[in-house]
């Protein structure tokens, strides 16, 4: 076959919608628009998700994609209409590596679930008689990843949704309308040898041996996504870092690893170290710390009498510019459970909502749990956030050779 035979190959055109939600964006499609090879999990899903964000990218910076070459922004949606009774949607989360070839599908994005709500109204997801003209309407969202139920509160005006407004939040530069988001039972089911335990192990302390840091005590609890806390004290920080003391300290990212790894094999996450690779996504690691001081990454300074605590959580093998919705929603849990890290470098006692200061500002979350038969359970988070359409239209994916 001659070079002139082959034509030059045509790009996919899909329907998709670039949204922010909380401190993320991502890419959001209808599950009917996608090619039919991609309708089902798989490789061939993962490989257009993949060429979407413009990964797997050597120079990390998704020149060539839609992603925005940091762990907030390399992410994809795909919604559908709800399999589930009593369920408006089914909401699938997809966070695709920068550098390697792979979709990590073992988690949700609490950030981009702020995103969910308004999406399945615009796009006639929810029955309009639930809608109120003016007013707030419920959409209830089935977190297809983890099997959990997510209720997103979107402000509506005219009958639309309502985007704007002056509600801000500490990691988003400009103010937009409040979105209320309530995680329902949050605990995962499953996984690890407490077979969905809130705590895994069934303590709120444990000892974790780490290669390289040897004995290291950490709380293991699976609210929101699976996250694996520690002191920040015991690994020599303060829990008032931003990113580039950390992401630019290719030791402390190794060491960090190192405790994320321990901590997944002890919660029954993984089962050979080496399994971590391919899923980066969950468990999660945040140090914590008692409330100091410090100036945010956008020169808002953050005085300690107005946090509980200081928390630093890493995403995808990077300190979070701000904090994971999924993360935020571990962290309040935990404080609520007396004698757990976080409850402690919050002062102990107990408490049903945590503010707590983060790379970016502040951020307040409440939760609900409590204690039956010795066994800790969380019955709901909430937390308040925002989302806006960036753009919508047709992303365009090209299609690869074809020969005539």
């Amino acid at each position: 076959m001659t070079h002139a035979s082959r034509l030059p190959a045509p790009q996919l055109r899909i329907p998709a919608t670039y949204m922010r939600g909380g401190t993320s964006k991502g890419v959001f499609f209808r599950l009917e628009d996608l090619p039919g090879a991609a309708r089902v999990p798989g490789p061939a899903r993962d490989a257009l998700l993949m060429r979407v964000i413009g990964s797997p990218d050597p120079y990390g910076k998704h020149t060539d994609g839609m992603g925005g070459a940091t762990s907030s922004t390399s992410k994809c949606v795909i919604i559908a209409k709800s399999s589930k009774p009593d369920h408006d949607v089914d909401y699938l989360y997809g966070q695709v590596s920068i550098d390697t070839a792979f979709v990590d599908w073992s988690g949700n994005c609490g950030n981009l679930s702020t995103a969910v709500g308004p999406f399945a109204i615009a796009n006639g997801f929810v029955d309009p008689a639930r809608i109120p003209h003016d007013g707030v309407g419920a959409v209830r969202i089935w977190q297809a990843n983890i099997g959990k139920t997510i209720i997103c509160n979107v402000p509506v005006a005219n009958g639309e949704v309502q985007e704007t407004g002056d509600f801000e939040l500490d990691g988003v530069t400009f103010p937009a309308a409040e979105i209320v988001l309530e995680f329902i039972d949050p605990s995962d089911e499953g996984e690890g040898e407490g077979g969905g335990a809130l705590f895994p192990t069934g303590n709120v302390v444990d000892t974790l041996d780490v290669p390289g840091l040897g004995p290291l005590q950490a709380t293991m609890i699976t609210a929101g996504i699976p996250t694996v806390f520690v002191n920040a004290a015991d690994i020599g920080y303060t829990g008032t870092e931003l990113q580039p003391a950390i992401n630019g300290d290719a030791d402390a990212l190794v060491r960090l690893e190192a405790i994320r790894v321990a901590g997944a094999l002890r919660m029954g996450l993984i089962s050979d170290p080496r399994e971590a690779a391919n899923r980066q996504h969950t468990p999660k690691v945040a140090f914590v710390a008692p409330p100091a001081d410090y100036v945010a990454s956008s020169g808002k300074r953050i005085a300690a009498a107005d946090v509980d605590l200081n928390v630093r959580a890493m995403s995808m093998g990077k300190l979070h510019h701000a904090m994971m919705g999924t993360c935020a929603v571990a962290i309040a849990t935990a404080a609520t459970v007396p004698g757990t890290l976080v409850n402690l470098a919050a002062g102990g006692g107990e408490r049903a909502a945590v503010r707590f200061g983060h790379p970016s500002g502040a951020l307040r979350v409440g939760a609900e749990a409590a204690c039956a038969d010795g066994q800790w359970q969380v019955t709901r988070a909430v937390m308040s956030r925002s989302a806006r359409v960036l753009m919508e239209g047709m992303v365009r994916v090209p299609m690869g050779p074809v020969e005539a």
